[in-house]
């Protein structure tokens, strides 16, 4: 079996902007001559993306043309589906040493070279537009609008030579084993003899009713890729190593490894909720996914998006424009009645006979060291969120 038989890249063409160690060392040797910009944690996150296919057929940052045409119409100027700009923004220092025709040398915050850039294009950030269109509020407390807010007024747009996606000192957590790029994981699910595979996006522990999604959907499919974010996310969220640990325990005790797969996707959180659900969607395409989980309020934060728009801005799409099946899920919870998870579609049980669990009374279990109902949370994965939890509360 080749990886014919899985879903083809958005676009057609899984792209790879990862140079070889010749070339990379023609780069190194030039990009002292270059003018600097050294990224922010999102857009080191977003040349990863780039560089490894994830972000196919992406082979760089967005010009002016497909910045606009995104934020308008979520599509590229080619009409090809895409739904936020992955944009290269810079301030007005940075803009002045910059040359349209020219090159930039790209470089981590700790100092690594990552990459060289053809500067093909500069232009203005147009944050009036790109906010209300990709994140429907202009509220700045919404994190994805200060990050924004945040950036330089100009944007720079052209095709990336990467030479590592990998800092050299401050490398934080990489979870080396599970960082597979999109290549490699269509490879593994060729090895599996899977054909047909649903995709699990989180940015949190897997609690009960997620189980039971992803349980649903394995269901209907040759396997399961649970496929955590790990790349930035806002102060507050659990951090990725913490999460990683109760996916393998969970993994461990609960689900067929046979059928199911660990890897990690180091993107960037954006918290666009509805625009997001679909730049997830796509993203998983190029790893070969066929079909995507969208559950309640997708990549949703605060009160920005109402419970299931994430769900409902597929149809504003062909399915094949698209290109794998969306899998619509209502919130579930376990029910008292039925004796087991469920949802709206499967029980007429009344709200007392629901254990569902608000986000800060599950914290407050956690910091007062009690286990969640085994009804919400595995034991085994409330024991670890139990040692974080309380490792936050000892002064520092």
């Amino acid at each position: 079996m080749s990886t014919a038989s899985l879903v083809a890249p958005h676009g057609g063409t899984l792209v790879n902007r990862l140079v070889d160690s010749a070339a990379a060392s023609q780069l190194k040797a030039k990009a002292g001559s270059l003018p600097k910009v050294t990224l922010s944690a999102k857009q080191a996150c977003d040349l990863e993306m780039i560089a490894i296919g994830a972000f196919s057929p992406l082979t760089g940052f967005v010009g002016q043309k497909d910045f606009e045409s995104v934020c308008r119409n979520t599509r590229l100027a080619n009409g090809l589906v895409w739904s936020i700009p992955i944009t290269l923004a810079v301030d007005e220092k940075t803009k002045a040493a910059l040359k349209v025709g020219g090159q930039a040398a790209l470089y981590h915050a700790d100092g690594t070279l990552m990459a060289v850039m053809d500067v093909q294009e500069i232009y203005p950030h147009d944050k009036k537009l790109e906010i209300p269109n990709v994140f429907r509020t202009e509220d700045p407390a919404h994190p994805g609008v200060k990050a924004v807010l945040e950036e330089g007024d100009w944007l720079v747009g052209g095709p990336i030579h990467v030479i590592t996606v990998t800092p050299e000192r401050d490398k934080g957590e990489q979870f080396t084993e599970y960082r597979l790029p999109p290549a490699k994981v269509r490879e593994a699910f060729i090895q599996r003899g899977w054909k047909t595979i649903a995709a699990f996006q989180t940015r949190n522990p897997i609690h009960r009713a997620h189980e039971y999604l992803t349980k649903c959907a394995l269901e209907m499919t040759d396997g399961l890729l649970i496929h955590p974010l790990v790349g930035e996310t806002k102060p507050g969220d659990i951090p990725a190593d913490v999460r990683m640990e109760c996916y393998k325990v969970l993994i461990e005790g609960y689900y067929n490894k046979n059928r199911t797969m660990l890897t990690v996707m180091p993107a960037a959180m954006r918290y666009a909720g509805p625009r997001e659900a679909i730049l997830h969607a796509l993203v998983r395409k190029n790893y070969g996914i066929s079909h995507f989980i969208v559950g309640r309020d997708h990549a949703g934060v605060g009160n920005y998006y109402g419970t299931y728009d994430a769900q409902q801005i597929f149809d504003q799409f062909k399915p094949e424009e698209i290109g794998l099946t969306i899998l619509r899920f209502e919130n579930t919870f376990y029910c008292k009645k039925t004796q087991g998870m469920a949802s709206d579609k499967t029980t007429n049980s009344k709200p007392e006979d629901r254990v569902f669990l608000a986000g800060t009374k599950v914290r407050e279990l956690l910091n007062a060291g009690q286990r969640p109902p085994a009804e919400f949370s595995r034991p085994e994965v409330a024991d670890i969120l139990i040692k974080w939890a309380q490792a936050q509360l000892q002064p520092a």
